[in-house]
């Protein structure tokens, strides 16, 4: 059957494209072409199983990784007693996988946090109850010792012990919206260190620590909210109403931060002596094996200084034991992946010119460092102390792809991925015997298998065969990735759709899609390749529209090394610019592009550098589509921008670097688009960005998008939104 269907998928993808049936714009940004995947998996505690959510989200399952298959169901929506639920959200197990936290009425707030109602089902007697009757929770988390529950409602800690019927008591009541926030984040740090929940229990279920955000003094940020539809807003059907939360741009006031514990026996709450700037951030904290230490890890505003203090929860006492510094500025997401063992501890550090890992006691002392070499490391997943082996993703080889890997205490490394060429990742069980490897390439989609830590495969959970056979019959462009020299001596990395029936001697127009931001990339031998991702199939209807799509990773992009990563600090923008009018101007000589027919178009940071790129002083561009874009950075918030930028009082010549200071200079047509209720890049830049271009009398065309963030999605808006850009590049380039 195997060898048929290969055959089958041969034969058609050697068919003309005149006999293959084109994409519809529709299909492509409805869904219909989506990869699948594996979601919803957790490794047991046994090392030799994995739960998953199954049949529709109304089970979770066992299953067995040697054999792959279910061994158990411990959750089933149609036999659980005292609570009828149609379908579940998610789940959490307990540490005992006794009970399971299941996950229902999910109701996003920001980028990563929700607030859910949350139900304690005991595997045993198959019994819901509610974790709490008080209202929807957030971040609710199990005591080492399974026998409590914290979670967070309204900015405050509240725990529940289950030894005593599940009772409820508060553990902080200064949480208030827009003041004060206990074990969650504020908005700036949710968004830009990519994280939730911000408390912890010690390793012996005594104690229990936070981060508390004062943002009483950080200005507010307003915007209107409008009935709109998909949802519809009954109450605003009259007269606008408005969402108010606490937004800090460069340069201002941002929340006070420390680190609180509270003792659950004796009830005593202690601040941490922690030797924090006023203006200081602490980006995690981490309970240790250890109970007496307690990591908190510090980041001064500047964000060159990362510190990683060992604090006893007691005593409050705080001693720093790693320090990492930067004459730019720490990525500070490397350590988001900070693995804690019994006495050691594995950190990800750029100071050798690129990402690599460092093993360290609870001390400080440094052991080793683990990895080297002219590469990054992309992720750690764990170190099996039984044999000295750490597990690990890197892009050794190309910065375009990423393979799984495995070193030994000597540094004998043993590449575990299978394929050459693609982008993988993956997911161990607990004892690191086995991993959920995910693989894919620029034309291929998701194979997700079930491996053995010498990286032979003991089952394929996903292959996408079907998607593969459909997209067999469908007329897609050809990729191909390629470099150049741009007239400042730079290697950029690219690659190109072409259409299917490609003629070399046609002169075809060109759209070129970026993003541009710092250690971003999009240039990668992956099926998220491409403007909207899923194996570049937008780019494959413009392809048969006539079009030619590429997208390069100019300066500030990621893969490359610090030094590569980090030449455009203090002024951002410049040289990710120059990039792609050199990109333009490079492509302008190949003998089947048309020189007079290329545009740019870019999303968030991509919409900020196309405006940037427009405007850069050489007329290479016909037109333009910004969509959602930072139009100046003093509009934008501190975390993010100081990080590349410094304050606006420090680095004032940086800031007026930007599209409103350039709008005189824009050249081609310009379709900008925002979402009125964008909380991260707010209406404002492109408020205030059409107004420069009035007064500069430049014309353009402006699609706005009633209540959306900035995704720009719900109902039809998504659809919508690409019209429109189909629509504006037809008009423009053909």
């Amino acid at each position: 059957m195997k060898k048929i269907i290969l055959f089958l998928l041969c034969a058609l993808s050697i068919l003309p494209a005149s006999a293959k049936d084109k994409l519809k714009l529709e299909d492509v940004m409805g869904g219909r072409y989506r990869a699948e995947s594996v979601y919803g998996w957790n490794p047991s505690k046994d090392g030799e199983t994995y739960f998953q959510i199954t049949d529709g989200s109304t089970k979770i399952q066992r299953f067995s990784f040697k054999t792959g298959q279910a061994v158990e169901t411990v959750f089933d929506v149609n036999t659980a007693r005292n609570v009828k639920l149609r379908g579940i959200d998610g789940y959490i197990m307990s540490p005992a996988e006794d009970n399971i936290l299941i996950k229902t009425e999910t109701k996003s707030i920001y980028r990563h946090s929700a607030t859910a109602v949350y139900y304690i089902y005991n595997v045993k007697n198959k019994t819901m109850a509610p974790l709490s009757e008080g209202g929807p929770q957030q971040e609710p988390l199990f005591s080492p010792d399974g026998t409590m529950i914290a979670f967070v409602r309204e900015n405050n800690l509240f725990l529940v012990k289950l030894l005593f019927n599940n009772s409820e008591s508060q553990v902080t009541k200064d949480g208030e919206y827009n003041k004060v926030l206990n074990g969650i984040p504020d908005w700036v740090n949710e968004e830009e260190f990519g994280y939730s929940r911000a408390f912890d229990f010690s390793a012996d279920s005594q104690m229990l620590a936070w981060i508390r955000f004062d943002e009483s003094q950080v200005p507010e940020f307003r915007f209107a909210l409008y009935q709109g539809d998909k949802p519809k807003r009954a109450d605003f059907a009259l007269y606008p109403g408005e969402y108010s939360y606490k937004y800090p741009v460069a340069g201002v006031e941002n929340s006070k931060v420390c680190v609180k514990t509270f003792d659950i026996k004796s009830r005593a709450t202690r601040e941490m002596k922690l030797p924090l700037e006023p203006d200081g951030y602490i980006p995690r904290i981490y309970f240790t094996k250890d109970p007496s230490k307690l990591a908190i890890m510090t980041l001064n505003r500047t964000q060159n200084r990362y510190d990683i203090y060992m604090a006893n929860p007691r005593s409050t006492e705080c001693q720093l034991v790693v320090r990492d510094e930067a004459p730019q500025y720490i990525n500070e997401q490397a350590y988001s992946d900070i693995r804690f063992f019994d006495k050691n501890f594995i950190v990800q550090s750029e100071k050798s010119g690129y990402n690599h890992l460092y093993l360290y006691n609870l001390n400080g002392q440094l052991i080793r460092q683990i990895t080297s070499g002219e590469w990054n490391v992309t992720a750690v997943y764990g170190w099996d102390e039984v044999t000295n082996t750490v597990y690990y993703a890197s892009n050794e080889g190309s910065p375009l792809r990423k393979r799984i890997w495995k070193i030994d205490a000597k540094g004998k490394k043993t590449c575990l991925s299978t394929q050459e060429g693609g982008t993988n990742s993956a997911l161990f069980s607990s004892n690191m015997k086995y991993f959920m490897n995910t693989w894919s390439d620029a034309n291929n989609p998701y194979v997700c298998t079930i491996c053995d830590n010498t990286g032979k495969t003991l089952r394929t959970l996903v292959d996408n065969q079907k998607l593969k056979e459909t997209l067999a019959t469908k007329e897609l462009g050809t990729k191909e990735f390629f470099t150049f020299t741009t007239g400042e001596g730079v290697q950029l990395n690219g690659y190109m759709v072409k259409p299917a029936d490609f003629n070399p001697s046609k002169k075809y127009p060109v759209l070129m899609f970026q993003y541009s931001g710092p250690g971003s990339q999009k240039v990668v031998d992956s099926w998220a390749i491409g403007g909207q991702g899923n194996g570049a199939l937008w780019e494959s209807f413009l392809c048969s529209e006539g079009f030619i799509c590429v997208c390069v990773d100019g300066r500030g992009t990621g893969g490359r090394g610090v030094e590569f990563e980090k030449c455009t600090y203090m002024n951002i923008g410049v040289k990710e610019a120059k990039d792609q009018v050199e990109t333009a101007l490079y492509l302008g000589t190949l003998p089947y592009i048309n020189k007079d027919n290329i545009a740019i178009w870019g999303w968030s940071y991509g919409g900020f550098n196309t405006l940037m790129s427009m405007s850069e002083g050489r007329p290479v561009f016909k037109c333009g589509v910004a969509v959602a874009p930072p139009t100046s950075w003093r509009y934008y918030d501190t975390i993010y921008t100081e990080r590349f930028m410094r304050t606006p009082q420090e680095n004032g010549a940086g800031y007026d670097e930007c599209p409103i200071n350039r709008a005189s200079k824009l050249s081609g047509n310009l379709l900008l688009v925002h979402g009125l209720a964008d909380d991260n890049v707010h209406w404002r830049n492109s408020a205030e960005y059409s107004e420069a271009l009035v007064q500069a009398n430049k014309q353009f065309e402006m699609q706005v998008y009633t209540n959306r963030n900035h995704n720009i999605s719900g109902g039809n808006t998504r659809i919508h939104l690409f019209n429109r850009i189909n629509d504006f590049l037809l008009r423009n380039l053909k």
